[in-house]
Order: C-alpha cells, then structure tokens, then sequence
C-alpha cells in the first residue's frame, strides 16, 4: 500500500537518505527543504513554517500517513533554536490533524545525543513556554557572550523533552498518533563535514561523542530507524528517544540512569 509522507530536510543527510528509502519502497514523499524539494520554505521563520504547511496539505489532499521532522541545523547561531525546536514543532503540530485523518499515522523527529549534554536552562524554558520572541532573545546573548556553542544542545533538549510530553497527550497519543525520535550520535553528513577536515575538532567530536560501536554513522544507518518509527510496524511506542548513536548515550550516562 502507498503511504504519502511528509519529510523536512530532505534535499540533503538524513532526510535525503530518508527521502530516497522511503520512495524505493513506493511510497509518495513529499520533501520540504530550502531548496530541491517538492516545497520549498524556509522553517527559521513562522511565514515560513505556515507555507510549508500549507503546501504540504495541498500536495496530500489533507491527509497524510506519516510526517518525519528532519530539518535543523548545527554551529553557534540562532537559527539553531528557531529552526531546530520551534520549526520542527510547528511543522509536527500544524500537520497533526491531516494526520488524524489517516488509517495508521505515524510521526517522528531527529532529536540528537546532545540532548543529554549541558545546555542554557533559559533558552529550553523559552522553548518549552513556546516564547520564541524571548527564546530568540536569550540565544542572541548567548552568542554574544561567547556561549552560543549551548544551543545545538538547549534546542535538542527542549525538543525531546516537548516531544516526551506532547507524545502522551490526547492530541497525540489519544488520537492513534505515534510520535517518537531518533537521537544520532555524529552523522557523516554535509553538516558535519566541516568538523571532520579540522582534526582538533574532530578530538574534541571523539571525546564528546564517544562511539565504540562501529563509529562514525553513514545517514541512511539513521534514516534506517526513523523508517522504522513511521511504518505500520511501529503501533505502540510512544515518546521514546531512540538513541542511533553507537553507544554514545550508554558510554557518557553509564548504566545508573536506570
């Protein structure tokens, strides 16, 4: 059976290799990304965000099958927050009630291993009361004080956590939607490849990030995952952090988090 699913960011990394894999199987895709993709918006900026649902429901006929939120960005500028937290949340809620509509919805999102790493505790509380005006603000000053490097890691935090919360909801849960994430490790992908031509950089990466199992990931490895999370298969995990990291999270945190 065809599926029609929507996919952010899929014009390159893991949503391309998503992208890709999910049409080899024949489902519709339709790809959302700057550039190179069925809709083209840019999801740093509400106008934005509000186009890329728009014509993404116009494409689907109001309904959809599944919605993987890939899109964001890493580095020091805002746009991580704006376009890593309020743009994958606006993008998941804005297409909830197309996918309610649909027989086995399923919906997803990459969260990161950074997560779990230190983050600016105002940026996430900015998040989370859905204040990107004040969120914004706070990451502007972090940048300016040099702290800008916390907010790859606020955005991914804030994220899994309204993610954790929004997935039992009766909006999401209730309504037959399972909504889950992925939590890569480090990902060879375009984003990435400036860290690994510089080799203090990649140290730093290596200690951060530790991979014991079979290192550095190839994007279709995490693309792999979320296929899984969105497909039929998947109709009871809810809110789940799923960690593609090569045992990273389970290096850094040890086994007393349980």
């Amino acid at each position: 059976m065809t599926r029609t699913i929507a996919v952010t960011g899929s014009a390159s990394g893991i949503g391309r290799a998503l992208a890709a894999s999910l049409r080899e199987r024949g489902d519709e895709v339709i790809g959302v990304d700057l550039q190179d993709a069925e809709v083209c918006a840019d999801l740093s900026a509400p106008e934005g965000r509000a186009r890329a649902v728009r014509e993404v429901l116009d494409r689907a006929g109001g309904a959809l099958d599944a919605v993987v939120a890939c899109a964001g960005l890493s580095g020091v500028a805002v746009g991580t927050v704006t376009v890593n937290f309020f743009g994958v949340t606006a993008i998941l809620e804005g297409l909830r009630p197309a996918l309610a509509r649909a027989e086995r919805p399923r919906a997803a999102a990459v969260a990161s291993i950074s997560a779990t790493q230190p983050a600016d505790p105002e940026v996430v509380r900015a998040c989370l009361d859905g204040d990107e005006p004040r969120a914004v603000a706070l990451a502007e000053r972090a940048v300016e004080r040099g702290q800008g490097r916390l907010l790859y890691p606020s955005s991914k935090s804030a994220l899994a956590r309204w993610l954790r919360a929004r997935a039992v909801s009766p909006e999401w849960a209730g309504c037959g939607i399972p909504l889950n994430a992925v939590a890569p490790g480090v990902v060879l992908t375009p984003m990435s490849a400036p860290l690994f031509e510089d080799e203090t950089m990649r140290e730093v990466m290596d200690r951060a990030v530790p991979m014991p199992l079979n290192g550095y990931a190839e994007p279709e490895v995490v693309a792999g995952a979320l296929r899984w999370l969105v497909s039929p298969d998947n109709s009871h995990m809810a809110g789940q952090i799923v960690f593609v990291d090569g045992g990273a999270e389970a290096t850094l945190r040890g086994p007393d988090v349980y």
